[in-house]
């Protein structure tokens, strides 16, 4: 006979992580509080699998038609069977605990929360972190301040899946099947939880706590859906955004996190196993929570004790995140050249080359993987809007409209290539994420920080500080073949105007091996005097960036010169008419020589030992002073392929330009 201590149990799909179900069943049993009843399941069972007592159907509507005094049924069942199951679930007077994620459209979750407040009926939905001890913890820890400001909440996810698991079953690695949508992918299904966690500890679990969502979509494995995607949730301010980086095409296998980034502690949060590290002031805490079983705190709340951890109606934010994975376009195929296959047959699995670092960068800048500008990520043709040499793009402007606001979001020019396709910049690296490809930058303008990361100030060092401004398009750009001219304004962090900025950037070709950069840019102050500085300007020496600036791709046997000195030491700081900079880059040797701005005597600004980047300082050991005039700096540069000297070419402003 079947017992009926406890709440009686249906189950509705027996295989898969029907499993996990039956086993904690089994568990509940023997502590009196739940009875399996009923299991629904087409695939055959074997003898022994199931109790005695446990009655079995064929099918979803034999089991509800037969058991007609269900306290609660389990939904454990392919993601496209979701919402017709939960809605005959909710008809039949049971309570329905249902399995990640809940449903596949965001209309279904709007008709299922619908039903459930009709029928009166609870809906617990499977993401089982959401039980975790440490949720409410990090929660309470963030509005105590615990962490300092809290600037970015992420989700970083390195999963490896081999070519069975995108073969199991006909639904798997589908964004629809005969016409109905599955949404499977890395974001929607796998790492799932990651995406829920992250935004639940980001306290965003309704549509009205977030503005919209943004994906990047990419699949290495020959799939419908996604195995490689950024999504970033996008919140009303001050709070935080929420960026997720996920793979399933990881070199090995990852424990998934989710991370609070703060201005003065770093939490990381192990949600498969529970356990918090917090780095501050350059200790490190750990410490594991328990968790409450899902199953369990719904029979609670049965019994009028507590509230359900992961009801339905607390996912409708991840909800909006699978609908614009749903609406969003197919996934971008990763050319072949960037992956490697890795084991034979079923076992074999496919690893993006790199995925780790881009998923950490994406991750730390709050980007995507388009953004980053990684090479298996954005698209073989060039922007429309490229500057060309030759007919070949070498430089590609971006608004920087998308940039993280503590990166302070600024124009770019990323990538910039040689003629042989030599790719010379990088953006957002791991050392410096706010280092955006070659560009027009200030650390301090006014106390408004417009270079990224955090500040400097004379005794304390660099911390993180909600100063971070914003360098808009003040007008449409002007774009042609060889020319971009600009409007910008630079702003605060209410968006007040502190700087006006025209910049031009021109390209011309000087052989076939090497071509020439021009930039000028003239400041002048928007309402009343402003100041720019830098960490050289508040007390930290050799440290004067802040003006022109362009961040290298890595490489390695840099040489840089100038007419008087060599290396790093010696040419930071320095004075000099041409600084020149030859390196062995991924896709080659190659060599930029910068001509110093006609206009002043600023100081070149260097780093090779710990990044590669140079710059010409405004203001290296003072600030500089915008009044009444205009400040005008124009830096000419020759791009050239290989490591021998590039060639001489004429400087419109005289012989402190030539290069």
């Amino acid at each position: 006979m079947v017992s009926t201590d406890g709440t009686r149990v249906g189950l509705i799909g027996a295989h898969g992580f029907g499993l996990v179900h039956r086993r904690n069943l089994a568990r509940l049993q023997g502590l009196g509080r739940a009875t399996l009843v009923a299991v629904a399941e087409p695939s055959p069972l074997q003898p022994g699998e199931l109790p005695d007592d446990v009655r079995t159907y064929a099918d979803a509507a034999a089991l509800l038609a037969a058991e007609r005094d269900l306290d609660v049924v389990i939904v454990s069942t392919p993601l496209h069977t979701h919402f017709g199951l939960a809605e005959a679930v909710l008809d039949s007077g049971a309570d329905l605990y249902l399995e990640k994620p809940p449903v596949t459209s965001l209309a279904q979750f709007d008709r299922l929360r619908t039903l459930a407040a009709e029928r009166g009926r609870r809906v617990q939905v499977g993401f089982q972190s959401l039980g975790s001890h440490t949720i409410p913890w990090l929660r309470a820890a963030m509005e105590a301040g615990e962490f300092g400001d809290v600037r970015a909440i992420t989700a970083a996810g390195l999963w490896t899946r081999s070519r069975a698991y995108f073969s199991r079953s006909p639904w798997a690695g589908r964004r629809t099947l005969d016409g109905v949508d599955v949404v499977d992918g890395v974001a929607t299904n796998a790492l799932s939880h990651a995406v829920i966690t992250a935004l639940t500890v980001a306290g965003a679990r309704r549509a009205t706590d977030i503005e919209h969502v943004e994906v990047d979509l990419h699949r290495a494995n020959p799939t419908e859906s996604d195995d490689t995607t950024v999504v970033r949730v996008r919140r009303p301010a001050p709070e935080p955004d929420v960026t997720c980086a996920l793979t399933l095409c990881g070199p090995e296998e990852a424990e998934p996190s989710v991370t609070v980034h703060g201005s003065t502690a770093t939490a990381t949060f192990f949600y498969v196993t529970d356990e918090m590290r917090v780095e501050a002031a350059g200790s490190v805490c750990t410490k594991r929570f328990d968790r409450t079983d899902l199953l369990e705190n719904l029979l609670d709340v049965r019994q009028g004790r507590g509230e359900l951890l992961s009801p339905l109606d607390g996912t409708e934010a991840y909800m909006s995140v699978l609908e614009a994975v749903r609406t969003g376009p197919a996934p971008r195929p990763i050319p072949e050249r960037f992956v490697d296959r890795l084991g034979p047959g079923d076992d074999g699995r496919i690893v993006v080359r790199g995925i780790e670092e881009a998923v950490l960068r994406a991750c730390a800048a709050e980007a995507t993987f388009t953004e980053l500008g990684l090479p298996w990520a954005v698209q073989d043709a060039p922007p429309d809007d490229a500057l060309r040499v030759a007919g070949r793009p070498v430089a590609a402007p971006r608004s920087g409209a998308a940039v993280a606001a503590s990166l302070s979001p600024r124009p770019l020019l990323h990538p910039v290539r040689t003629l042989a396709g030599v790719q010379l910049t990088d953006r957002s690296p791991l050392d410096h994420v706010w280092h955006l490809g070659v560009g027009v930058a200030m650390p301090d303008v006014g106390g408004t920080n417009l270079w990224g990361g955090p500040d400097y100030r004379d005794g304390e060092g660099y911390r993180w500080r909600r100063t971070h401004g914003t360098i808009r398009r003040a007008a449409e750009d002007v774009v042609g073949a060889a020319s971009l001219r600009q409007r910008l304004t630079w702003c605060d962090p209410e968006g007040a105007a502190l700087v006006n900025e025209t910049r031009e950037w021109t390209v011309a070709e000087i052989d076939s091996a090497s071509w020439r950069l021009d930039l000028r840019f003239t400041l002048t102050a928007a309402a009343g005097p402003v100041e720019l500085g830098s960490p050289g300007s508040h007390g930290r020496a050799g440290a004067g960036y802040g003006g022109f600036f362009w961040r290298f791709a890595p490489c390695r046997n840099v040489e840089v010169t100038t007419p008087d000195a060599t290396g790093e030491d010696a040419v930071n700081g320095s004075r000099a008419p041409w600084l020149r900079w030859s390196a062995d880059f991924s896709d080659g040797p190659a060599s930029v020589r910068f001509a110093a701005p006609p206009e002043s005597d600023d100081p070149w600004f260097v780093r090779v030992t710990d990044y590669p980047g140079v710059g010409s300082a405004l203001a290296w050991d003072r600030p500089l002073r915008l009044d009444e005039g205009p400040v005008t700096r124009t830096i000419s540069m020759v791009v050239g392929d290989g490591a021998v000297p590039v060639p001489r070419g004429p400087s419109p402003d005289g012989p402190r330009g030539t290069v």
